[in-house]
């Protein structure tokens, strides 16, 4: 039975599920119906993140424009240009085992692409969620519904896998963001053009 979490719980991956080691991170969402001139396109992405919290280079931005960092630990599956159907819109693959020593975190995102071009917001996007499941069985492990209690952002960070004692562990964060991708990775470090 999957841990279903609330914003700003942290639990412990690896401790409950030894010998866990590649996992995938599904994010899934819908968009509500409004007219807002465009279809909505959301991005996932992935920062890897040293103990002060940013990027060591550009390199641990994992996007639709960088798949897959050098360590082989992150690797995006895709950009879903439409967020159409059910079950997960975009999939995160991480492999523990090769997550580099420096990096402490990783960090999971979503951004709206064009979101004030085409007059969108988090506002207009429900049933938002991460997941965390095996990718050697595909038993899901945890589970962590954002709610509805975004208006006017255009990026948000669902949650972060973090490393502790030598564990991994998975914190819900569920925060908003205005200033779409560009804002996330001035917080991130990680120079965008």
């Amino acid at each position: 039975m999957p841990i279903s979490l609330q914003k700003g719980q942290k639990v412990s991956l690896t401790k409950d599920n030894p010998g866990l080691s590649k996992v995938v991170v599904g994010l899934g969402w819908d968009t509500n119906r409004f007219d807002t001139g465009g279809a909505f396109d959301l991005d996932t992405a992935a920062f890897l993140l040293g103990s002060n919290g940013r990027t060591t280079g550009s390199g641990d931005f994992v996007f639709y424009g960088n798949l897959k960092h050098a360590s082989g630990a992150v690797e995006h599956l895709g950009d879903n240009t439409t967020g159409d159907g059910d079950g997960d819109d975009e999939q995160i693959k991480v492999d523990l085992t090769k997550v580099p020593e420096n990096i402490s975190r990783i960090a999971f995102t979503v951004t709206i692409y064009e979101a004030e071009e085409r007059r969108q917001n988090f506002g207009q996007v429900q049933n938002a969620y991460i997941r965390i499941f095996d990718e050697t069985n595909g038993q899901e492990i945890l589970r962590y519904d954002l709610g509805e209690d975004f208006s006017i952002e255009t990026a948000a960070v669902f949650a972060e896998l973090y490393k502790s004692n030598n564990e991994w562990k998975f914190n819900a964060i569920g925060s908003g963001y205005q200033g779409g991708l560009a804002a996330l990775c001035a917080n991130y470090g990680v120079d965008v053009e």
